[in-house]
């Protein structure tokens, strides 16, 4: 029986395609089973391929990678996980691609060992971001992009909706995981056992309709009375 993870590649520089093929390919539990050179192939290629992470660029032509990713996180359950790839550590891009639904990002220069060990994390569902780095890029981004900035009110004023379903506990523990907290370290700052802490992310995403922790978090931030 195959146990290796399965991984999709969708850029459009072949280049960039054969080099992460040969590096990835070099890991003895990692199986590139297929390619696409645009965001319009992505669905396709997933159905053919069924992988269980999607390395996908971040800027193609046709259809960009944000919106492949959100195409692919709002299909049917199942879906894989998706890592963006960009050039640029502080691309606003990048957070809506998280919004999107990625588990997460990586620097195309990102070192080979380090692409491999964030391929596995996304296929175990965790994400690929730390939890202090995710808290970092949200507030850089929230900092720095006008785009960004403008719907504040009308963004905060929704997520502070949604996160109204949860109950005080679930919405305590949001708040740990926006403030780049772990969940051993949600559990010391909490008084909770590690299994009520996952219990409650796992609830507080069900409830919001979210594919992962990144998500949580950047929904709590928006919550806030500034960015």
């Amino acid at each position: 029986m195959d146990t290796s993870v399965r991984v999709l590649l969708v850029d459009d520089d072949p280049l960039v395609r054969t080099g992460l093929r040969l590096m990835l390919s070099a890991a003895p539990d990692l199986t590139v089973v297929g390619e696409a050179a645009d965001g319009e192939e992505v669905e396709a290629a997933v159905a053919a391929h069924r992988p269980h992470v999607v390395l996908m660029d971040v800027r193609m032509p046709g259809l960009d990678g944000i919106a492949a990713t959100a195409a692919l996180r709002a299909g049917a359950p199942g879906a894989p996980q998706v890592i963006v790839l960009t050039t640029f550590d502080a691309d606003a891009t990048v957070a809506r691609a998280l919004r999107a639904g990625a588990a997460g990002y990586l620097l195309k220069h990102t070192e080979p060992e380090r692409i491999v060990e964030a391929v596995h994390r996304a296929a175990a569902g965790e994400p690929v971001l730390s939890p202090a780095v995710a808290r970092a890029l949200m507030d850089r981004v929230a900092a720095t992009d006008p785009g960004e900035r403008r719907g504040t009110t009308e963004r905060r004023r929704t997520a502070r909706d949604r996160l109204a379903l949860l109950t005080d506990r679930e919405r305590e523990v949001a708040e740990a995981v926006t403030a780049g907290l772990s969940n051993i370290e949600i559990t010391r700052a909490l008084h909770m056992s590690l299994g009520t802490v996952k219990a409650h992310i796992s609830n507080a995403l069900t409830k919001l309709d979210l594919t992962g922790r990144v998500q949580l978090a950047l929904l709590a931030h928006d919550a806030r009375d500034s960015d």
